[in-house]
């Protein structure tokens, strides 16, 4: 394996074939598409910016729910539109939803070729195949980390943050939850790749790596000529936060049943590993996380909570909640909310239940919660969740952060707006900074979603 890695940035424009490519769902997939173009580019494709540009259209599907399925139905509606008005455009269809729907979506006039996440190295053959006028797919899942050795091109547009895959899959089987057959099972990659992804990424002027894996904490990986050498999450984060304490550290997403103290002590070790942590609950109900095969009680989530915050008082936690799973009663629905108001969480991603075929739910659980009952309970979430996003950062109120410079503020260029350590959004007056600068802001003022303030002149 080739561990060369160095920083790619996108070839636009210069190629005879241009490539459009269009990403739907977590980080993961960001990261996948950026494997995707490193290995398109010695191709011959340069990335274009519209599908209305391209030679080859490449979207990178999200199964976790199905109003994200619907979406990339709509997009291959269109595309088969544009391939009407031209001839020669190719379409293909990426990731988890080509894993699970792989006839369904050949069949789509659009579709020219389906690649599972796990069959990206194949795509140049497949399009090259394309020419003899048969459709083409590959959807084979690896035992084996697939992109150890591919030095992604980054396709982020400020180059100050960027992220790392650690590992693929996810051996979890959540009940609702369509990922271990899409994506397979968990596949630890080798630590010094991505500590040397990490290190050259740096060098090249970014500030902050993101570590990502469907459960980080359950990274392990085992060197295969010594089966005793072995690294673990814990032992990763220390060794990427040691490449530079100016390059901060970040990683998503955890599993409450697999946290360990080891994380959180190395966390409080390192200054520029950031103190936020991404710990889904999904409900606070034990009827609810026992149905969901979760592998935690409430009172053991709350034990963690309590653990982060007796060893990082300043850490910030957001979540993940489902509304209106399988049996969900108006009492767990209670729970849920309860546990919410018991841990204040800064932000959360909130869902309604939405079935996935084939999983474990799916087959075992009826989806009995009436729709408007559904977005009845999630609209209390979401109102709930509002106020206490505006109390944690009321909070915040005369409190200095540092705060890492990633662009322009959405209203004026004479506003830089970054995160703190805790993953909260700054805004503040640009002065002479710049994208990457670590600037020391006072909060003044807040919304439920945003931080503003002032330099600090230290």
């Amino acid at each position: 394996m080739t561990n060369k890695y160095h920083s790619v940035k996108p070839i636009r424009g210069e190629g005879e074939r241009q490539l459009f490519i269009e990403t739907y769902g977590c980080q993961m997939n960001v990261n996948d598409s950026e494997v995707v173009l490193s290995i398109l580019q010695p191709a011959g494709y340069s990335l274009c910016d519209s599908y209305k540009e391209a030679d080859l259209i490449l979207i990178n599907t999200c199964s976790i729910r199905d109003n994200a399925e619907q979406r990339i139905w709509g997009r291959l509606d269109l595309f088969r539109i544009e391939k009407v008005k031209r001839r020669g455009l190719k379409v293909g269809v990426l990731g988890c939803m080509a894993e699970r729907l792989k006839e369904e979506l050949l069949i789509h006039p659009a579709v020219d070729l389906v690649a599972g996440p796990d069959s990206y190295r194949s795509l140049p053959l497949l399009i090259e195949s394309l020419d003899g006028g048969s459709k083409q797919i590959n959807t084979i899942l690896s035992q084996e980390e697939t992109y150890a050795d591919i030095s992604p091109v980054r396709m982020d547009k400020n180059g100050v943050s960027s992220f790392i895959s650690i590992m693929r899959g996810c051996n979890n089987m959540c009940s609702y939850c369509v990922v271990p057959y899409v994506r397979g099972g968990e596949r630890s990659r080798d630590p010094q790749t991505i500590v040397e992804e990490a290190r050259v990424l740096f060098q090249n002027g970014y500030k902050e790596v993101t570590l990502l894996g469907q459960n980080v904490d359950s990274y392990h990986w085992t060197n295969p000529d010594n089966p005793t050498e072995t690294t673990t999450f814990a032992m990763l984060l220390e060794m990427v936060a040691l490449i530079n304490p100016a390059l901060r550290v970040r990683f998503s997403t955890s599993h409450p049943k697999d946290m360990s103290n080891a994380v959180l002590y190395t966390m409080a070790m390192y200054n520029n590993i950031c103190k936020h942590i991404h710990l889904p609950v999904q409900s606070g109900s034990d009827a609810m996380l026992l149905k969901m095969n979760r592998k935690y009680t409430r009172e053991q989530y709350l034990e963690r909570v309590a653990k982060i915050r007796e060893i990082m008082p300043d850490c910030s936690i957001s979540t993940d909640i489902i509304a209106g799973f399988s049996g969900e009663s108006e009492d767990d629905h209670r729970e849920t909310l309860s546990v919410m108001r018991e841990v204040g969480y800064y932000t959360a991603f909130m869902f309604q239940y939405s079935e996935r075929p084939n999983t474990k739910a799916a087959r075992r659980y009826p989806d009995d919660i009436p729709p408007e009952i559904k977005s009845a309970r999630l609209n209390e979430i979401i109102k709930l969740q509002g106020e206490l996003s505006l109390a944690s950062n009321k909070a915040d109120l005369g409190r200095e952060f540092e705060v890492l410079a990633e662009g322009y503020s959405k209203k004026s260029k004479a506003e830089l707006t970054g995160r703190t350590q805790q993953n909260k959004v700054v805004v503040f007056p640009a002065g002479d900074h710049k994208a990457g600068d670590y600037v020391t802001v006072k909060i003044e003022s807040c919304t439920s979603a945003t931080l503003i303030g002032k330099e600090i002149i230290k």
